[in-house]
């Protein structure tokens, strides 16, 4: 690194202290000294002081087709001369109904219609809107309440926000909450000892079934569940859980709501998971993120076409949806988002992923040889390492919240960037990614987890 260097990368990060990021700690504002990213190439992404690092978060979940696609920028730029934007109220414009009659023919079932939106959390914020429409149409307006699960995370509107049941993020902020009610995660590795994956589903189920009946049938509209709970800490449920959460969710008239936004389009080898991956065939899709693998920002909503022709007969007077976004089926994006799935489609990225996937999956099972790991886990190409940090017999839960911004700043210094959040290390690279790259990312990470438990015999806060 030259001096040069240094000089500009210091001065960028006084000129970012002045960006309010997302999740900003208030206390530190200002004082910040994040690692600034220039450039980008495949997998990996290049820092201002010229260090290549793995992006292992693949950004957001979301550079899917991986970073510098020459023939992406140029679609873009082509599009953006063409036609930049055109107001979506009551003209189309035609890379938008291109993009919706593929996503369409992707989609699963009678999932046909699409509703653009901006990115994720307008995406579900759009998606719950529609349901509480579709019931003050059907004439029950009280059934308007939400099921949603701890450890969610469904978006950042307001809507959206009361639906995420992460506990670290409801501390000082406000939310629909006589609208929203969360049940217990489906997390198996908390599940209580001694008890089977079998029993632990079943208890899970009846935690739905309970709350249904609890706020009454009458009155809940919708359940809403990411297939897998990525920001959570990638959750997987233990086998045959969607299935049943949407066999109760028939049984009671109960919309039922996939949250894609993470999983969509190529990250468990397939565009979309819910039927493919979990055999479940939902009411309502949400997506976003590997939509466009984040060149630019989009999401979309995939509705029933039986919901929307139940709307059509829902009597005389006109059936307005009054919920859309000056960005809705912007031209450029949805240009970019065809690009996306002509390379995905092109290359076999799904057949990549399906491939890739139980390898990535078997090398991150090494990581649970570290004493400060408790728990390794994921499905495709999307992971988490969980630490549980043990001091005088007990977890430290407080240590163990640290755990994974040191792994990270470590494993930085060595060549990766991972996602830190709480105790947990996750990890979802583009899709690009082959098994020798995984091998550089997993040798990166486990002596990033090494150097942490060294730090923390040091500094004597775990037995040597």
């Amino acid at each position: 690194m030259s001096t040069a260097e240094t000089a500009q990368t210091e001065k960028l990060q006084q000129q970012d202290n002045l960006v309010v990021h997302p999740w900003e700690d208030f206390n530190e504002i200002g004082n910040q000294t994040r690692t600034i990213i220039e450039g980008s190439d495949g997998i990996y992404v290049m820092d201002s002081d010229g260090n290549r690092l793995i992006d292992g978060p693949a950004g957001m979940w979301c550079v899917n087709i991986g970073h510098g696609r020459r023939e992406m920028a140029d679609c873009i730029a082509e599009q953006a001369m063409q036609l930049p934007y055109f107001s979506p109220w009551s003209i189309a414009t035609a890379p938008a109904a291109v993009l919706a009659e593929k996503i369409a023919s992707l989609a699963p079932g009678d999932l046909k219609r699409v509703f653009f939106a901006t990115g994720g959390s307008s995406a579900v914020d759009s998606a719950l809107r529609f349901v509480m429409f579709y019931n003050n149409r059907k004439g029950r307006p009280e059934k308007k309440q939400i099921i949603s699960r701890q450890e969610a995370y469904h978006g950042s509107t307001y809507l959206a926000a009361a639906c995420s049941g992460k506990q670290a993020d409801k501390k000082d902020m406000d939310f629909a909450d006589e609208l929203v009610h969360l049940i217990p995660s489906p997390n198996p590795y908390k599940r209580p000892a001694g008890m089977s994956l079998e029993d632990f589903r079943a208890a899970k189920l009846a935690d739905l079934e309970n709350k249904i009946l609890e706020v009454g049938p009458d009155k809940v509209a919708a359940f809403i569940a990411e297939p897998i709970l990525a920001s959570g800490g990638v959750i997987v449920p233990p086998p045959g859980y969607h299935k049943g959460c949407l066999e109760i969710c028939r049984k009671y008239d109960v919309l039922y709501i996939s949250d894609e936004v993470v999983t969509g389009f190529g990250r468990l080898g397939h565009f979309f998971a819910s039927e493919a991956v979990f055999d479940i065939l939902p009411d309502i899709i949400t997506t976003a993120k590997g939509l466009t693998s984040g060149y630019v920002p989009m999401g979309a909503v995939l509705i029933s076409e039986r919901l929307v022709q139940e709307l059509g007969d829902s009597g005389d007077d006109a059936a307005i949806f009054s919920n859309g976004f000056t960005y809705s089926g912007h031209p450029v994006a949805a240009a970019a988002a065809l690009k996306n799935i002509e390379i995905m489609e092109r290359e076999d990225l799904m057949a990549h992923v399906r491939e890739v996937g139980p390898y990535f999956q078997e090398r991150m099972q090494s990581l649970r040889q570290s004493p400060i790991v408790g728990d390794v886990r994921g499905m495709g190409l999307m992971a988490c390492v969980e630490c549980d940090i043990v001091k005088d017999g007990k977890t430290d839960e407080k240590l163990s919240a640290n755990a994974g911004s040191r792994i990270d700043k470590h494993c930085q210094e060595l060549g990766l960037i991972v996602r830190p959040i709480g105790s947990r290390c996750v990890m979802s690279p583009p899709l690009i990614i082959t098994k020798a790259q995984i091998d550089e990312l997993v040798g990166i990470l486990q002596e990033g987890i090494r150097r942490t438990e060294a730090d923390l015999q040091a500094e004597g806060l775990i037995e040597a």
